[in-house]
């Protein structure tokens, strides 16, 4: 009996290794990657240069959709901030998603909205729209009062609304930089077969904000919250660009993605059966694209921003990575044919399984690994050698690759230019490897476990809003 169970344990650790060994590697070669793609990107669009692309008269226009609901408190701030965006032609459209407070009378008043006749057609079929409002001291304004139908209907009937060809969807409460909207439609005046494109999020915990703008970029004081710093960069600097690289990026975030209109009326929308909307839509793109054999491109841009605020507790922390969970499961589960199929190309045969592997399957084989190890230890079971491996593999090797993501982020565009800041980001590059990263796959694989459970709804997110001078 303890032959076998050795025996056992000797076999998973050998999987558990193999699995951080991979999971390692393959963001240390997404890191390279992206080490030479922004510096490619740095050298090309100068900001003299991005200056001259937008003011070229192809710059197409953009329509900003901006879901709220319960929003009574913000929408005056959040409207206004995106009023300052330098951009040469947009609108903004506020989607009023059935609010039970006084989102629709705050903004009524705060704008001078008055009532239009519903004139635009809705190729996408949405709850019902109550109403449609135009600013008469703000041209570029439009509000549209509708039924409570959740993010995904809110922003399907912004765009039936939208009068321009590009989309932009953003959330109610992010801040965008002034010249955000020029750099993520870069990628459409580079290459027209652009059908969507995603700029970086980065954390506002901290950050000192005026008039909805951040005016000075600090790290949070919150630890939890400067843990998320370190998980973003690593995600975005090393995770997206890279993929983005290989034509199979996967998700542009529902905070912050700009995408041609007709493609995604001709994919009917943002699905409303899945709180995985954002990566869902871009996987759907993918595959009818793949399917119709059509040439079509779906980018990450490292340096718009969209600046948000992260959970500073464990419990709404945890809220998040379960949802994000479920969302992944679904997705994958609603697309599973994809998965490994080379008519899809490189995201069918490498986006998918990976995705599946190491972001589905991960959190279990992640956990179990942890667990089994401390038992291992408990009862005197562990090989030297082994845990030496594990060690290395999982703590060491995760650190160089925080570290590095770091280290790209000071290479390309300094955000946080103070030494001590980035001290701490490396500091908590370290740090993440003992306790945080093994609470976030746990939390995942609750997520997981409550999928299959059937588990439905987005869970708490409270906000104490954002620093302000």
């Amino acid at each position: 009996m303890r032959a076998a169970l050795i025996s056992g344990i000797q076999v998973f650790d050998v999987v558990v290794l193999i699995y951080f060994v991979a999971i390692n590697s393959l963001y240390l070669l997404f890191t390279v990657i992206a080490f030479f793609r922004l510096r490619a990107h740095r050298r090309r669009w100068t900001p003299r240069a991005l200056e001259v692309v937008m003011r070229s008269p192809a710059t197409p226009g953009i329509s900003l959709i901006a879901p709220a609901y319960n929003e009574a408190a913000t929408i005056a701030e959040s409207v206004r901030s995106l009023l300052m965006i330098n951009y040469p032609q947009f609108e903004i459209v506020v989607v009023n998603d059935g609010s039970k407070d006084k989102t629709l009378d705050v903004a009524v008043a705060a704008f001078d909205l008055v009532r239009a006749p519903i004139s635009h057609e809705e190729p996408i079929t949405t709850k019902r729209v109550r109403g449609v409002y135009r600013s008469l001291a703000t041209a570029n304004l439009v509000l549209v009062d509708k039924d409570n139908g959740g993010k995904a209907d809110a922003m399907n009937a912004g765009i039936n609304a939208a009068r321009y060809p590009l989309v932009c969807v953003i959330d109610a409460d992010s801040l965008l930089e002034e010249h955000a909207l020029s750099a993520v439609a870069l990628p459409f005046l580079e290459d027209p077969s652009t059908i969507a494109s995603g700029g970086i999020i980065r954390i506002a915990n901290g950050c000192r904000v005026e008039n909805g703008r951040v005016t000075e970029v600090r790290l949070p004081s919150n630890r939890i919250a400067t843990f998320q710093v370190v998980e973003y960069l690593r995600a975005f600097l090393s995770g997206r660009v890279a993929h983005s690289a290989m034509n199979c990026l996967m998700i542009v975030s529902g905070a912050f993605g700009l995408f041609r209109r007709d493609a995604v009326v001709e994919a009917a929308g943002f699905r409303h059966d899945t709180i995985g909307e954002d990566m869902e839509l871009v996987v759907r793109l993918h595959r009818r694209y793949r399917e119709q054999r059509r040439r079509y491109r779906i980018v990450f841009q490292p340096d718009p921003v969209c600046w948000t605020e992260a959970p500073e507790s464990a419990r709404i922390l945890g809220n998040q990575r379960n949802r994000w969970q479920r969302g992944t499961m679904q997705v994958l589960n609603y697309h599973r044919r994809m998965i490994g199929n080379p008519r899809y190309g490189i995201v069918g045969v490498f986006a998918m399984p990976y995705y599946l592997i190491f972001e589905a399957v991960g959190p279990v084989v992640e956990t179990a690994g942890y667990v089994v190890t401390a038992i291992a230890i408990a009862l005197g079971l562990l090989d030297v050698v082994f845990a030496e491996l594990f060690f290395a593999s999982a703590v060491l090797y995760g650190t160089v690759i925080s570290i590095a993501a770091v280290l790209l982020e000071e290479i390309s565009f300094r955000r946080y230019p103070r030494v001590r800041d980035l001290l701490r980001l490396c500091a908590y590059g370290v740090l993440e490897n003992f306790g945080y990263r093994q609470i976030t796959a746990w939390w995942r694989f609750r997520g997981i476990v409550d999928y299959f459970r059937g588990r439905q709804g987005w869970g708490a997110m409270t906000r104490k809003g954002f620093a302000r001078s």
